[in-house]
């Protein structure tokens, strides 16, 4: 079922400058993260700080006050959670740890120097299912080699408050001056899933030689799976714009979030092997041999989804144009916001009840509040209710 998002209160301005290659500065890099960040004390966090208190109420009254568990983060861009501790990467090239009301900024050794073009950076952040055995986890970075710029996927190992790249899996994705995807996610089938953008290059997201414009998938020693829906190749879907939202259901269906191009933004249902149409069908439009997207923005709206995250039977996804987290029930095709008044929303992440979120007014597009960027904890049941 097809459904269209119109939200009334969003400006033809806003609408206009969704996803633009302009819209974006170039990251700036402090000079030790520019060196490979391992010159930095492990925990010299001047700027992050654990808040474990409540925020004033946005104006609404479907949203309880979410709890803001760290604030004075650098662009942050991926929660990952292990027990009670959680991890957030900074494109700048950093993860801070949260636990007991404490907030770390851990360094984080790369091998390559980070890039600090538009939308790129530490990306991605999945923990491995041994985590809390062996701190082994996997990452998505956008690196500079030369005069050209591409993205990789490797493993990362936790020691004494410091992350030190291990193994490369996944080597020389397209990169280029937006759209570098990022996202990272362990499904239930065991296999890694990576969503990887366009790069600004349209046309390679209908090839399916190029892993620009897909959704890949890995076995987590960074190997092809057999069961791929093409042999020999990463590819799990393709015809992608920029994809950074990944979710499955208990029943193992993934969904993933799509930046649509200034609208048009799309939430799929992926199966292997489908194409998803960019660029030659975006929103409600269809084509033989492609996959119209269950929910889109539309025309005249736009949302700028990023991570996303499932539980009861709806999605959750953050919105970074629609300054919101955005709720899709997959039985009635209803959507509505469920928590605004944060500015941009990255990512989000659900256990144990609680929807967990990160702003991203820091990422040179948005308009900095108070101590931001913030990571914040609100009860899902709540949200239900309202």
């Amino acid at each position: 079922m097809k459904k269209i998002w119109m939200l009334s209160l969003l400006t033809a301005f806003i609408t206009a400058g969704c996803s633009s290659a302009a819209e974006e500065p170039p990251l700036s890099l402090p000079a030790a993260q520019e060196n490979q960040v391992q010159e930095q004390p492990a925990a010299s966090a001047p700027r992050v700080s654990a808040l474990p208190v409540q925020t004033a109420a946005p104006e609404t009254d479907a949203v309880p006050e979410p709890e803001v568990l760290a604030a004075n983060l650098e662009v942050p861009w991926s929660i990952a959670k292990d027990g009670d501790v959680l991890y957030i990467t900074e494109r700048t090239g950093s993860i801070v740890k949260i636990e007991d009301g404490t907030a770390v900024k851990q360094r984080v050794e790369l091998k390559k120097e980070l890039a600090g073009v538009s939308e790129a950076g530490l990306l991605g952040l999945a923990l491995d299912p041994d985590f809390a055995e062996t701190g082994l986890a996997y990452t998505y970075y956008t690196y500079d080699e030369g005069p050209e710029i591409f993205n990789r996927i490797v493993t990362l190992r936790l020691e004494k408050d410091a992350w030190k790249e291990e193994d490369l899996l996944l080597d020389n994705l397209p990169a280029g001056s937006v759209h570098h995807g990022g996202r990272l996610g362990i499904g239930p089938d065991g296999k890694l899933y990576a969503t990887a953008g366009d790069a600004g290059d349209a046309e390679i997201a209908q090839e399916r030689g190029s892993l620009g414009g897909k959704i890949l998938r890995l076995n987590l020693d960074g190997s092809v799976p057999e069961d791929n829906p093409f042999a020999d190749s990463y590819v799990y879907s393709y015809g992608h714009r920029n994809a950074q939202g990944l979710a499955w259901t208990e029943d193992g269906v993934l969904y993933a979030s799509e930046h649509g191009n200034r609208s048009h933004d799309e939430i799929n249902e992926i199966e292997p092997g489908l194409n998803y149409g960019w660029p030659v069908i975006e929103g409600e439009e269809q084509r033989e041999g492609m996959v119209t997207p269950l929910f889109t923005s539309g025309g005249d709206t736009t949302w700028a989804p990023s991570g996303m995250a499932y539980a009861d039977g709806r999605l959750y996804a953050a919105a970074l144009r629609g300054s919101a987290i955005l709720a899709f029930n997959l039985e009635t095709g209803g959507e509505r916001e469920v928590v605004t008044g944060y500015g941009r929303v990255r990512d989000v992440l659900i256990a144990d009840d609680m929807l967990y979120f990160v702003s991203n007014n820091t990422d040179g597009r948005g308009t900095p509040q108070e101590e931001d960027d913030k990571l914040y904890r609100v009860s899902l049941s709540a949200l239900d209710e309202g």
